[in-house]
């Protein structure tokens, strides 16, 4: 078998993983093995919380939608049930958005809820 000589790549794919880690703490930027760790480590955070950020981001809509609702005098469940009667199809994120920006159109809709709730 023919030898394969490995230095131009394998120094190629270190000078990669180094640039990868450029700004971590320590030896993590500077020592291949620990930059290497440190990158696995990195990609296997960020993976996980792309998923986790969806989750965070709902959570966040669902507090403020709730605050806004209780300051119009209903809970964020009989809103959300009162729209869905009513037939409003706004999604959380809008609904978020509108109870921060625009408190006189979320009131609006806080109305709308709950006459679709009584009838």
């Amino acid at each position: 078998m023919t030898r394969v000589k490995r230095s131009i790549h394998a120094r190629k794919k270190r000078r990669a993983t180094l640039a990868l880690t450029k700004g971590f703490r320590g030896e993590a930027h500077s020592n291949y093995k620990r930059a290497k760790e440190a990158l696995m480590k990195a990609d296997a955070y960020a993976y996980r919380d792309r998923r986790n950020r969806k989750r965070d981001f709902r959570r966040l809509w669902i507090t403020r939608i709730n605050a806004a609702a209780r300051s119009n005098g209903m809970s964020y469940s009989q809103l959300m049930h009162g729209l869905s009667l009513a037939g409003v199809e706004v999604d959380r994120k809008m609904l978020a958005d509108i109870a921060v920006r625009d408190a006189d159109t979320f009131r609006r809709f806080a109305e709308l809820a709950r006459e679709a709730s009584s009838a």
